[in-house]
């Protein structure tokens, strides 16, 4: 299927959602209060919620906490795909470094996000590299698991091909391991984009004074729900034009052979 093909079924779909929340929120005249099926207060409309975006966009606030979220994910998420695409692959490569190093990596994998965050801030303070650092820490032993298991799946005829060819290390990655590695890292890409900025949030809103996180904890304090909805919606737009304009070209791109 085309891939603009793609996002308009896609585009379809969120409009059907959009148009059911909106019917959720609508005023019924035949209802014995008047009023909607689900309260405005707790769940706003969504022409409500994107009218409240607009202000925060006009006034500069939107604009300015989407950015600052956004270059903590941007950094975090480099930092995390580069440091866990290479032990990943590492561990994949050396079954010996992969025996010492499984129960270590289990070990993070099942240590929660907040508990890693909340260490952070008191080892290190109330600091940016605290933030991203804890961020990192959350998100490297999954793109390890990633990519150690698209290593264990390489075609070994390739690799003892590039070894009687004596061809070197460097072509021996570029041209027959990541090729064939490529739909893990589109995996580790995807899921790091959607788990990374999850945790962003929270990291600040346990502790920075700017960004989206920052805007969602003042909005709980208040119990603004439309607020809440504006800026979750705001960033969850960013991430979709991401998947739409990068991720689903690459998957295109990678599954061209089939």
């Amino acid at each position: 299927m085309p891939i603009w093909s793609s996002i308009r079924t896609q585009l379809l779909s969120m409009t059907i959602l959009l148009c059911l929340w909106q019917l959720l929120c609508w005023q019924l005249p035949f209802s014995p209060t008047g009023g909607a099926v689900v309260d405005s207060q707790l769940l706003p409309s969504p022409l409500r919620v994107a009218q409240v975006m607009w202000q925060e966009w006009q006034s500069g606030e939107l604009a300015y906490h989407l950015q600052a979220t956004l270059l903590r994910v941007a950094i975090a998420f480099s930092v995390s795909m580069l440091l866990g695409s290479v032990l990943g692959v590492w561990m994949g490569l050396n079954a010996g470094l992969n025996r010492w190093l499984d129960p270590i990596l289990v070990f993070f994998l099942n240590i929660p996000a907040l508990v890693v965050i909340i260490l952070f801030y008191i080892w290190m303070g109330m600091t940016e590299f605290a933030a991203i650092a804890a961020v990192v820490m959350n998100k490297v032993p999954n793109v390890v698991v990633t990519l150690r298991q698209g290593t264990w799946s390489l075609d070994t005829r390739y690799r003892a091909l590039t070894q009687v060819y004596r061809i070197s290390r460097f072509r021996q990655m570029k041209e027959v391991i990541l090729p064939q590695l490529a739909p893990y890292l589109l995996v580790s890409t995807r899921s790091g984009v959607a788990l990374i900025w999850k945790i962003v949030l929270v990291v600040e809103l346990l502790g920075r004074s700017e960004g989206v996180g920052f805007q969602l904890h003042l909005a709980f304090q208040m119990f603004d729900v439309t607020m809440i909805l504006a800026y979750s919606l705001a960033f969850i737009l960013i991430v979709q034009a991401i998947e739409w304009l990068l991720l689903q070209p690459w998957e295109k791109y990678q599954s061209r052979w089939r």
